[in-house]
C-alpha cells in the first residue's frame, strides 16, 4: 500500500480542542468487519458488545511531563526542550528535541526554572532537531525526577498546541486512569474513554483485564516521508510484557473469548510479543513494529481506537485491522456525522 492512500480531508473544526466533561461521554462508532455494518453509539454502550470472560488489554504506560521551557546562556533566548528518553540515569543523559534548533550548539548551556533550578549542557547533535543533553544536577535520581516533574509541562501533541495553550485539565486527562509505568511522551489516547465507573461495570459483567507496557514516543506523529510504506522505519519504543499478563491473554485465546486491544500502541505491543503459534510471550526490550495493510493479526479480535490524523501510522494500524476500504469509508462517515477527531476526540470499536 502507498502513503497517499491514507489521505483524507479533516476539517479543523472537527479536531477536539479539549476533553469531554466525563471520560466516557464520547461518541462511539462501532464497525463490524463481517457484516460491514457501521453503528453510531455512545461510549458506555461498548458493554453491549462484550460478555463474561471477554478480555480487554490496556497499555498501562504513564506520560511524564516531557516539555520544558528554558533559556539559552548569554542570549537568554527562549528554548523549548522536549525530552524523548533517558539514556543514562547515572550521568543524567537524555535524548531530546529542541526548538528553535538552529540556535543550539554543542557546549551551550540551557537554564530551566525561574531561579535556574536546572541546568543542562548540550553534548551532541544527532539530527537536525535532535540533541543529547547532560543535566548538571548533584542530587539523587529521585530528587532529579522531582525537579523534572516540577518544571515539566504536559506534552500534549503539537496539533493541539497550535489550537490552544495547555490547560489545567491536561495534567489529569492526558493520562489514562490505569497509567502506572512512567516513560511515555505520547499518551495511549484510546484509553482516555475508560472511566472508573465504566471499568467497574465491565468487572461486574465479568470482563477481564490484562496490561502491557509500551512507552509511546513521538515516532507516532513523525511524518512518513516515503510513498512506499515498506521503506518506512518506525522509531523504536521501549515495551514490557510480563508472564502474569501473558498468561491472562493466552488463557483468553484458549477459551475463544473476545480479546479487545485498547489502542494502537497496545496492538503494537501485542503483535511484537506474539509467536507464530498465536501465543503471547513475556517481552522486555524495544519494538519498532510498523503495521499497515495487509497484515495478519495474531491474537486480538476486537479493537478500540480513536480517529487519527491523515497519513498517520495509527490510521494504518486501524485500516490493517478493520480492512482498508471499510475503515476509510468509516472515516468519511465520521466526517459527515461530525465526530470529533484526534487526541481528545471520539472513539471507534472494531469487532
Amino acid at each position: 500500500m502507498k502513503l497517499s492512500q491514507f489521505k483524507y480531508n479533516l476539517p479543523k473544526e472537527l479536531i477536539a480542542e479539549k476533553p469531554a466533561q466525563d471520560r466516557d461521554a464520547s461518541r462511539l462508532m462501532v464497525i463490524n468487519r463481517k457484516t460491514k455494518k457501521i453503528e453510531h453509539r455512545l461510549f458506555p454502550d461498548i458493554l453491549e458488545y462484550f460478555d463474561d470472560k471477554d478480555l480487554f488489554v490496556f497499555n498501562d504506560t504513564k506520560v511524564f511531563p516531557a516539555r520544558l521551557y528554558g533559556t539559552k546562556e548569554k542570549t537568554n533566548a527562549r528554548i523549548e526542550v522536549f525530552l524523548l528518553r533517558e539514556i543514562n540515569p547515572d550521568t543524567r543523559l537524555w535524548d531530546i528535541l529542541v526548538d528553535p534548533a538552529r540556535k543550539i550548539r554543542i557546549g551551550n548551556k540551557l537554564y530551566f526554572g525561574e531561579n535556574d533550578d536546572l541546568v543542562a549542557e548540550v553534548i551532541d547533535n544527532t539530527t537536525s532537531r535532535g540533541r543529547t543533553l547532560r543535566f548538571l544536577f548533584d542530587g539523587t535520581h529521585e530528587e532529579f525526577n522531582k525537579v523534572l516533574h516540577k518544571l515539566g509541562n504536559t506534552p500534549i501533541p503539537d496539533d493541539l498546541l497550535r489550537i490552544r495553550d495547555v490547560i489545567p485539565e491536561d495534567k489529569e486527562r492526558y493520562q489514562t486512569i490505569y497509567a502506572k509505568n512512567e516513560g511515555a511522551v505520547v499518551a495511549p489516547t484510546a484509553g482516555f474513554h475508560f472511566s472508573k465507573q465504566l471499568m467497574k461495570r465491565m468487572e461486574i459483567k465479568g470482563c477481564e483485564f490484562a496490561y502491557v507496557t509500551l512507552h509511546s514516543g513521538l515516532g507516532n506523529f513523525r511524518p512518513i516521508e516515503v510513498e512506499d510504506l515498506t521503506k518506512h522505519k518506525m522509531d523504536s519504543e521501549e515495551m514490557h510484557v510480563n508472564q502474569e499478563n501473558a498468561n491472562i491473554i493466552n488463557k483468553a485465546v484458549e477459551r475463544g473469548s473476545k480479546i479487545c486491544c485498547v489502542g494502537t500502541t497496545t496492538m503494537k505491543a501485542m503483535e511484537t510479543s506474539t509467536t507464530i503459534t498465536k501465543k503471547i510471550v513475556p517481552f522486555d526490550g524495544w519494538s519498532n513494529k510498523f503495521i499497515f495493510p495487509p497484515y495478519d493479526f495474531g491474537v486480538s479480535n476486537c479493537m478500540v481506537t480513536n480517529f487519527h490524523p491523515p497519513l498517520s501510522s495509527m490510521l494504518m494500524i486501524s485500516a490493517a485491522f478493520g480492512g482498508y476500504d471499510l475503515i476509510m469509508d468509516a472515516y468519511k462517515q465520521a466526517v459527515a456525522e461530525k465526530y470529533k477527531f484526534l487526541t481528545y476526540g471520539d472513539a471507534m470499536l472494531i469487532i
